[in-house]
């Protein structure tokens, strides 16, 4: 029996030695480590930032879920889920969905998503410092926490370019623009031919609008991270190559958010 345990232990010492190796190797075919592939991060900026440009780079970079808060609003009323009839009737009422009901959709995101499995960007929310204390609360219970806040920085002056000029691929939202970076073919998306559409408030009146609403929500909200030290600030400026060139180097950063290494890339204050 002692040679038949030896040869058993050997085996599962092999095994799991050829189990690390592969590890190791889908590591370095993909470019991610283990802490890059649970990826948790929070993505901040105005309307025509370029939120809907990084996050589908992020997702695909990083094997995440990407939450739009208003996508995932709209997916859990379609679906008659509890919480989405719960939204119905405050929308239809034409009241505000309260902070509990959208982080208990995160949390549904998260427990039932397979793709959430990898991590999560979260786009849209929070959006106030006590949506932002409910989410790390949420996150908590689950024994997890946020790793990064990033932040697209840019002039007001050059988003209204950017915005009136935007055309978007409602089912995914893949983002383009009319003179910056147009569709392959007029008018319809790169990947599946469908329709594009301009939003009804892509217009340089509704945009100043936004825009104060923006700031007025968010600067207590980017306090809030700093404060944490996950804060990464990134000049969304830049042409969009760029901008992920910056964004991967925040994101990759070993430090794991505790700021170190990234303000010296920050290129503004809030």
């Amino acid at each position: 029996m002692g040679f038949v345990e030896d040869e058993l232990k050997q085996l599962k010492d092999v095994i799991s030695t050829l189990d690390s190796r592969i590890k190791r190797l889908e590591q370095t075919a993909t470019g991610a480590t283990p802490y890059e592939k649970n990826l948790r991060m929070i993505l901040i900026g105005p309307p025509g930032a370029g939120k809907g440009t990084q996050a589908p780079k992020i997702k695909e970079r990083f094997s995440c879920c990407h939450l739009a808060t208003g996508d995932m609003l709209r997916s859990q009323v379609a679906k008659k889920t509890p919480l989405g009839r719960e939204a119905k009737k405050i929308m239809d009422a034409g009241g505000l969905v309260s902070d509990d009901i959208v982080i208990g959709m995160i949390k549904e995101e998260l427990n039932n998503n397979k793709e959430c499995q990898g991590g999560f960007i979260l786009d849209g929310f929070p959006r106030t410092v006590p949506q932002a204390e409910g989410l790390d609360s949420m996150l908590k219970e689950r024994n997890q926490a946020l790793q990064h806040a990033v932040e697209l920085k840019i002039d007001d002056a050059l988003l209204v370019a950017r915005i009136t000029g935007r055309l978007i691929h409602p089912a995914s939202g893949r983002t383009y623009h009319s003179t910056f970076s147009p569709p392959k073919e007029q008018m319809k998306d790169d990947v599946t031919g469908e329709p594009l559409i301009q939003r009804s408030d892509d217009n340089a009146e509704a945009l100043k609008k936004r825009l104060a609403t923006y700031h007025k929500q968010t600067a207590p909200v980017v306090d809030y991270y700093r404060k944490t030290g996950i804060w990464s600030g990134l000049d969304a400026s830049q042409e969009p190559g760029q901008v992920w060139k910056s964004m991967l180097e925040i994101l990759d950063d070993k430090k794991k958010g505790h700021g170190t290494g990234i303000l010296s890339r920050i290129t503004g204050s809030s």
